[in-house]
């Protein structure tokens, strides 16, 4: 690939820290959305369904999409995402925390490897054959 066609690609990458005020109504949110992904396959949706149930911030990651936020972009294309949902230690007024500190990524960009747990978007990537979920 030349540069010309290399500069053509942007990543973007989003760190986003949530106060999870109500883990029952977001459980219940992302089952919303499991059950109502009709090209999920049943096997994939038997183990997202108990990934969610169990942990509230891997139902986050269903519901947290890169895809929801660049569709209405005019221009650009998706060509990647990987996302995660992770717990976190979150004190703001600590002087040793902060967004551009490497406390392993919460949104990896392009699943280059720096995202350890593989990513979590219960196989929403199968929306686009291009489009892969880390």
């Amino acid at each position: 690939m030349s540069a010309d066609e290399t500069s053509r690609y942007v990543r973007i990458r989003v760190d986003l820290v949530l106060e999870v005020e109500d883990d029952e109504a977001v459980t219940r949110a992302a089952l919303r959305r499991i059950a109502g992904d009709a090209a999920l396959p049943e096997a994939e949706r038997t183990g997202a369904e108990d990934a969610v149930t169990e942990d509230t911030a891997e139902a986050l990651a269903h519901l947290v999409d890169p895809f929801d936020l660049v569709s209405e972009v005019p221009g650009v294309e998706l060509q990647q995402a990987s996302w995660s949902g992770e717990w976190i230690d979150y004190d703001p007024d600590s002087p040793d925390w902060g967004l551009d500190e490497d406390d392993g990524p919460l949104y990896d960009g392009y699943g280059d490897g720096g995202d350890d747990d593989g990513g979590h978007g219960g196989g929403r990537g199968a929306r686009d054959p291009e489009v892969t979920v880390g």
